[in-house]
């Protein structure tokens, strides 16, 4: 839980008060993801395993009635009645609790790993809905700023110094953002009921998203190093530590079972016979002892345990692999979109500058309304592709956190 408390704490490093809400979404996701329950399921069924290791072979008991009476000096033999317990070498039962004490330590590491996943995943949702309502206020601003541009089209038909064409396309305009707006709330609507599910509550539950995200004017330090110990590669590490446990039991296995039993047999007294040992029953303790003798199976289980490992350790140089590789590319994404970020912001405002121009040449009844579209849907572009970079910017942010924390 430290570690998802620091990675958390990232997250929101860089977010308003509001942000909080997020984090308490995804303490709601991590107390009711079904996922998450599951892994918790089966590290505790591992758990209980070792309580299922922590026997010794059953004991053997037999009874047997002699049909033909065997007789001997004391008496003839009725029945017999034995009792016999195999013991394990020295330590095999430790040694058995210890190898699936270690497959348990290697399932939570999936409960860890799961809940990574799901903070990634419900925060990368969140931010997909804010930038679904960010780019929703934007279309509705400038089919406002359109609203606004007709009134003046209109005004300039009446004095002849526009065209009813002209307001024709700016009407057509506004369709189109229309048509863009009723897109987004489609989507955000889906996108709500993929974040809920996360949660693991009814879809139609209403998600409220921080109104504004910026993005920092400084970037965090990255450390690949810490990449070492992640859920992902500790994993692989506790896999091999368990496999040396198997070998270890497999090296206690190939050792002599001794057992331990006890004979007894009812004699009949002799009739018309009187001596000290007449009827007497014997009781014999025995001692025995199983030697595999034909221990091939175990050699070849020794044989399989040093090839697992070298899998292992190849799996897991792979996965570090893969695990650098993403943390490169999640870094160089996120330094694009801030990038795109600043461009888009230099532009945004050249094209408002440009606006003014326009506004000022309608005070002097001078208004070319081709301009203004144009100058407008630029202004929709880099609105739109703003929003957009703030989204990559935090998307990119849970993936790195992900991995470094």
């Amino acid at each position: 839980m430290k570690h998802i408390k620091i990675l958390i704490f990232v997250l929101f490093v860089s977010v308003s008060v509001k942000a909080q809400q997020l984090e308490s979404l995804i303490e709601i996701a991590l107390a009711n993801n079904p996922e998450i329950q599951k892994f918790e399921l089966r590290y505790k069924i591992a758990s209980e395993k070792i309580n299922e290791v922590n026997t010794i072979p059953n004991t053997e008991f037999g009874v047997g009635y002699f049909v033909s009476e065997p007789e001997t000096r004391t008496g003839a033999q009725r029945f017999k009645v034995s009792a016999k317990q195999m013991i394990p070498w020295f330590n095999t039962i430790a040694a058995r609790e210890n190898y699936v004490g270690s497959l348990a330590k290697a399932k939570y590491e999936d409960i860890v790993i799961a809940k990574r996943k799901l903070m990634t995943s419900v925060s990368q949702s969140y931010y997909n809905l804010y930038a679904n309502k960010a780019k929703q206020k934007v279309l509705i601003e400038n089919i406002e700023l359109l609203k606004t541009y007709e009134t003046l089209a209109l005004t300039s038909v009446e004095v002849g110094n526009a065209s009813v064409v002209d307001v024709l396309r700016l009407q057509m305009r506004q369709n189109e953002l229309q048509q863009l707006l009723d897109v987004l709330i489609q989507q955000f609507i889906a996108e709500q009921t993929v974040f809920n599910k996360l949660l693991n509550r009814e879809k139609a539950v209403k998600v409220t998203v921080i109104n504004e995200l910026t993005i920092p004017s400084e970037s965090f330090e990255d450390n690949s190093k810490v990449l070492e110990l992640h859920p992902e590669l500790l994993k692989f590490d506790k896999l091999y530590y368990s496999v040396e446990q198997s070998e270890l039991l497999n090296q206690k296995e190939s050792s002599p079972m001794i057992g331990f039993g006890l004979d007894y047999i009812n004699v009949e007294k002799r009739p018309n016979l009187d001596f000290g040992d007449n009827g007497k029953d014997i009781i014999m303790p025995m001692v025995s002892i199983s030697i595999p003798i034909f221990n091939n199976k175990y050699k070849s289980k020794t044989k399989q345990n040093l090839l697992q490992q070298e899998e292992i350790l190849s799996q897991k140089q792979e996965r570090l692999n893969k695990l650098i590789t993403r943390l490169d590319k999640a870094v160089n994404d996120r330094v694009s979109a801030r990038i795109s970020y600043k461009t888009q912001s230099k532009n945004l405002k050249q094209a408002k500058n440009a606006q003014d121009i326009l506004m000022k040449s309608y005070e002097t009844g001078k208004i070319d309304f081709n301009d203004v579209l144009d100058i407008q849907e630029l202004q929709l572009k880099f609105q739109l592709n703003q929003v957009e970079s703030i989204r990559k910017y935090y998307i990119q942010s849970t993936i790195i956190n992900y991995l470094t924390n």
